[in-house]
């Protein structure tokens, strides 16, 4: 195929040409797991992952007030990476770019030439990836900002916590992208929440409920791999489901005011209105009943189908008052306010993440590590999703102990992954409640 062979080619290019890419030497790696000693020192990112949010994160970190410049770039597809580029460099000031056609690598294993070539690297491809990827960048003593959700499957959740041992170990700053932990109006209230300003948690109500989001219909010419890395948004093993890609903001906010994470969990779920062979394998709702330790209960609800009652929010009741973080408003059962945030003026927390993360860089100090929450709100939103895919009452040890693996052992664009292989109609096997195994 003419798309592959120039991917293919390109990928040769790149790897024949990593010498001239190692001029970019790393002033971070040379002072060992990349403590920064001055603010004159000059911060190499890279970026892997090339689409909107992966050009987001690079502009971002771009925009911080340290010595930050982006010298690489990786990601599967030629033209994703050239579009990103292009957007980037427009973005910002373009001497923070400097991404020649040698530090542009393309195909699957090009993030390990862009993961050595940086002090920082920016970890945004579809979250399947993410294991793999966050390993490499702590092998190779880098800090880390890397997209939500972590893993899509419980044997990448294992492996996400086990390199998290790794990255503490070496001091490495990791910061995960639930901006919400960033989030001025989130912090004040959460400050007062820990404080028990509304008493003891007894439940809280979290939505992700929308329209949906883009779609993009097989081409001709394209492996299965190719299409569904194009559309990943709609393959489990690749996106986690909305529950997991989205819906995570939500029950993260619970189990940040929980100061933990649920037990066991069950739900219903299915596809009412997206179910065409574009649609892959994902639901189009998601129900999920949470219970926590204590007996709390977390109601958990997204949906993505069109002319219907959206809400993207969480509330919490508990034994003095409620909190509704949309809102800004804490208050008591008699109605008092405890507080009413205004957030028009706080800052964008997606920028807030990247100016603290490369400011504790700059300072030599490691402050930032995000991973093991991360990882276990991405297994909260993989343990909702087993629930309703099994339509089973399933518990946190054994969603974490599944064996059911998502993810292929390697990638090629001849690929065809197990857990999505199309039918004779390039219809896709679909979870069905009461019969599907998820542990």
């Amino acid at each position: 195929m003419k798309n592959r062979n120039s991917l293919q080619r390109r990928d040769f290019v790149k790897k024949s040409s990593l010498a001239a890419g190692a001029l970019v030497t790393s002033p971070l790696f040379a002072k060992g797991y990349g403590f920064h000693n001055s603010v004159n020192d000059e911060i190499k990112v890279a970026v892997v992952g090339c689409g909107g949010r992966g050009s987001g994160a690079a502009t971002q970190a771009l925009s911080t007030k340290s010595n930050v410049k982006l010298v690489a770039m990786a990601d599967a597809f030629e033209d994703r990476l050239k579009k990103s580029l292009k957007s980037i460099t427009e973005a910002v000031d373009a001497n923070k770019v400097d991404v020649p056609e040698e530090r542009q690598f393309v195909g699957f294993e090009g993030y390990k030439q862009a993961i050595e070539l940086c002090d920082v690297i920016i970890l945004t491809t579809p979250p399947a990836f993410r294991p793999i990827h966050f390993a490499e960048a702590v092998a190779q003593d880098k800090h880390v900002f890397m997209e939500k959700p972590v893993a899509t499957d419980a044997a990448g959740i294992r492996q996400v916590l086990e390199t998290a041992e790794e990255a503490r170990r070496k001091k490495l700053n990791v910061v995960v992208g639930l901006q919400r932990h960033y989030q001025t109006k989130y912090k004040e209230m959460m400050d007062l929440v820990h404080k028990g300003k509304i008493g003891d948690i007894t439940s809280g109500q979290v939505y992700w409920n929308s329209a949906g989001v883009w779609v993009r219909p097989r081409e001709a010419g394209q492996t299965e791999m190719e299409y569904q890395m194009r559309n990943w948004y709609y393959f489990t093993w690749l996106c986690g489901d909305h529950i997991v890609e989205q819906h995570i903001h939500n029950m993260d906010v619970m189990n940040w005011a929980k100061k933990g994470y649920p037990v066991k969990a069950q739900g219903i779920g299915g596809r009412e209105v997206r179910n065409e062979a574009d649609h892959g394998q994902i639901f189009d709702h998601h129900f999920v009943e949470y219970h926590y330790a204590d007996g709390s209960i977390m109601n958990s609800q997204c949906r993505h189908i069109k002319n219907c009652w959206n809400q993207v929010n969480e509330t919490l009741t508990g034994t003095k008052g409620t909190a509704d973080f949309g809102a800004g408003l804490l208050k008591s059962h008699k109605g008092k306010v405890l507080l009413q945030h205004d957030d028009s003026q706080d800052p964008n927390p997606y920028q807030v993440e990247h100016d603290e993360l490369f400011a504790a860089i700059t300072k030599g100090d490691y402050k930032y590590d995000d991973t093991e929450n991360g990882a276990k709100s991405t297994m909260t939103a993989i343990l909702g999703r087993m629930a309703t895919y099994s339509g089973k009452m399933i518990t946190w040890d054994e969603a974490i102990k599944s064996n059911h693996k998502l993810v292929p052992d390697s990638f090629s664009w001849d690929t065809v992954p197990e857990s999505a292989k199309p039918d004779a109609k390039g219809m896709y096997e679909v979870a069905v409640p009461g019969s599907t195994m998820v542990v």
